[in-house]
């Protein structure tokens, strides 16, 4: 199957034919550029990139499907690279409580939070939890995800975390964008193990490491690192563990307090640390010169109406910086990538280019999918959102609350 597409208003995030160095993740004042080609045309086949080029240099051939975008642009879909989008109920009592006065902090100890969503998924059947999941994965992906990595960490014991683990992996099966999964059973403590919390990880490294390898069922190994959670002892002890099954470490870190789990996940060769509301300059410095990719999650902040993450000052710093929407049930219960670049501009003062950057090139390599999706490239997956008739790519984040999407090619 060949696909034409021609009078691209705007080709963006092109990767030019001959360069030496592939793009493989964008970071300080190169965030701030994105490359494009006016009037371009774009050449599909088999479900990749062959070509591209300026329309009057459109080259002779046949196509299968010739697609008209004019007035339209092209770039790479969004790659959101932190969400928990299997869960089985939403939480919007918590909301409530939340507008009331009572605390994220105090919902968790009651029993609220991730205990809540943990005692429902537990109560729900694999078909009716892999059902509702489907139907998020595609509202998402029609406003423009062409790649997403999902999180267990609701089910908080062996068979709970197996069933979300294999329900991700089905979604993987039946949709067209690549699905990354990232093993989180040190989410939070269950209530059983509140007085026994190394007993509860004992089992997580005992039992529950190496019934997922077995099934080959994540591709990372996730902690929440935090104060009132898992501290820097217990979070070493768990990544070493998933290292030994080959599953790279990601982090919840750095949200509520100055917790040390960004230098943690630096240490152990964390693909990414995400959430990163409290950041200094110590957290900085053991990012610079690292290869773990700093992951913003400010629909969160939004949503708990706590601190913002400093992206300006990381980005100044020379840092890459990337961008996930955080989907899940009760701190951000929106997968929206458009919602998220306008918050990260209006909020944390990133540029549209900046932002879009941050979902699509970084997103990718927050998965190690720089290889395969971010860029226009010849030989990349052929990922892409043509938007509606838009006057520039700043209309995107200006234009917050409606989608920008006129078709997905995935």
């Amino acid at each position: 199957m060949r696909t034409l597409l021609t009078n691209i208003k705007q080709l963006h995030q092109v990767e030019q034919p001959g360069t030496k160095n592939p793009l493989l993740k964008s970071a300080g004042q190169m965030m701030g550029t994105i490359p494009f080609i006016d009037n371009a045309w774009l050449i599909i086949e088999e479900g990749r990139i062959h070509s591209f080029g300026e329309m009057s240099n459109i080259p002779d051939g046949d196509a299968d499907e010739v697609i008209d975008v004019t007035g339209r642009m092209v770039l790479p879909a969004w790659c959101d690279s932190h969400t928990h989008l299997v869960f089985a109920a939403p939480r919007e009592g918590e909301f409530v409580d939340r507008i009331k006065g009572v605390s994220y902090e105090e919902i968790a100890k009651r029993g609220g939070g991730i205990l809540n969503s943990a005692r429902r998924l537990n109560e729900m059947n694999e078909e009716d939890l892999c059902r509702q999941s489907m139907d998020r994965l595609q509202r998402v992906m029609e406003t423009g995800t062409g790649a997403i990595e999902i999180k267990s960490g609701y089910g908080l014991c062996l068979e709970g975390e197996l069933k979300m683990l294999r329900v991700i992996r089905r979604l993987r099966d039946n949709v067209t964008i690549p699905v990354k999964a990232s093993f989180l059973a040190a989410h939070a403590y269950p209530l059983e193990y509140r007085e026994n919390k190394d007993g509860y990880i004992k089992l997580i490294i005992d039992k529950m490491l190496p019934a997922v390898a077995a099934e080959g069922l994540a591709d990372y190994m996730d902690v929440f690192c935090e104060d009132g959670f898992f501290g820097i002892p217990e979070t070493e002890r768990l990544l070493e563990a998933g290292w030994k099954y080959g599953l790279k470490p990601k982090i919840h870190a750095n949200q509520l307090h100055y917790s040390g789990g960004v230098q943690t996940g630096v240490k152990h060769g964390a693909l990414s640390v995400d959430h990163l509301e409290y950041v200094g300059d110590v957290e900085i410095a053991a990012l610079n010169g690292s290869n773990t990719m700093p992951t913003l999650l400010p629909g969160a902040a939004f949503f708990l109406g706590i601190q913002y993450q400093p992206a300006r000052k990381m980005i100044d710093a020379g840092l890459p910086v990337c961008l996930a929407t955080d989907y899940n049930p009760g701190s951000c219960p929106s997968g929206n990538v458009p919602l998220l670049l306008s918050i990260a501009c209006t909020q944390l003062k990133m540029t549209p280019e900046e932002a879009i950057n941050a979902v699509t090139i970084n997103g990718a390599a927050a998965m190690e999918l720089e290889h395969e999706l971010g860029t226009i490239k010849a030989g990349k997956r052929a990922n892409l959102i043509i938007t509606h008739k838009i006057t520039s790519l700043a209309h995107i984040p200006y234009d917050f609350g409606n989608n920008p999407v006129y078709r997905m090619i995935c």
